[in-house]
């Protein structure tokens, strides 16, 4: 009794929390949890893992079925040294996301910002030559990606061509914008610190061009949940603020957006 109760309590929360966003007509497109399963710090990595392991049992037992996260890395080590340790990670996660039910979307983004994440940075699932290495070796329909457009922009990397070949993989999408600072890129160089030349913005007001983005997605054949993710530090300042890079992204972005 003392190990069921426990349990029957989770099982109540999850209830009461499903009940209430059926009667307030709220959907969820995904469970999002972004930490570091490879970190060079293993009890970091291995708390990661272990919570992502609740992540994905939760997402099913709510009916979302959908978790998104980062592969992680360790960032002291090449992409070739980091390989064991994401087969070692990687292949017991997906396993449990696919007898769940759940597909595990891998976002893109390089996180390599600060000295704290040089010179690696803490994600692997980067580009489209590391996206296929990933698929081959965990080949599961349940293993793809949150395609952010925004990351490609970081890395000077053309943000429509992968969706065609990875039609498949494209499980949700993230509808982020970036502005590169071209005087200080001239200034600082491209091996700089990429804070120092690169600034996430709201859908609209950065580099993206949408109406080819969103092209190429319907090409593509995605139909599923687009999340409008703000980094935008000029709504930073309140709520209100915050309120407003909302309501602009989301009237900028419906003209790509039947419905």
């Amino acid at each position: 009794m003392v190990a069921v109760k426990p349990y029957l309590r989770e099982v109540f929360k999850l209830l009461v929390f499903r009940d209430l966003i059926g009667r307030h007509g709220v959907a969820i497109s995904s469970l999002g949890y972004y930490p570091n399963p490879l970190a060079a710090d293993r009890d970091e990595a291995n708390a990661a893992v272990a919570h992502l392991k609740q992540v994905i049992e939760t997402s099913a037992a709510l009916g979302i079925n959908m978790v998104t996260t980062f592969i992680g890395r360790d960032h002291t080590l090449s992409i070739e040294d980091n390989w064991p340790r994401f087969l070692e990670t990687w292949r017991p996660l997906i396993a449990l996301a696919e007898s769940k039910g759940v597909k595990v979307g891998i976002e893109n983004c390089p996180m390599l910002y600060g000295l704290d994440q040089w010179p690696g940075g803490k994600n692997l699932a980067t580009s489209p030559a590391i996206w296929r290495r990933m698929f081959a070796d965990i080949p599961s329909p349940n293993f793809g990606l949150n395609y952010d457009p925004s990351h490609f922009i970081l890395q000077h990397m053309d943000y429509t061509a992968p969706l065609a070949e990875f039609r498949d993989r494209l499980f949700h999408t993230h509808a982020k914008d970036a502005r590169i600072d071209r005087a200080s890129l001239d200034e600082h160089g491209v091996f700089a610190l990429p804070k120092l030349w690169h600034t996430p913005k709201i859908p609209g007001q950065g580099d993206i061009r949408w109406g080819r983005f969103f092209g190429a997605l319907h090409d593509a054949g995605f139909t599923g949940d687009i999340a409008i993710e703000v980094e935008d530090r000029a709504f930073e300042g309140s709520l209100e603020g915050r309120l407003d890079s909302l309501r602009i992204s989301g009237r900028y972005l419906r003209q790509f957006i039947a419905g």
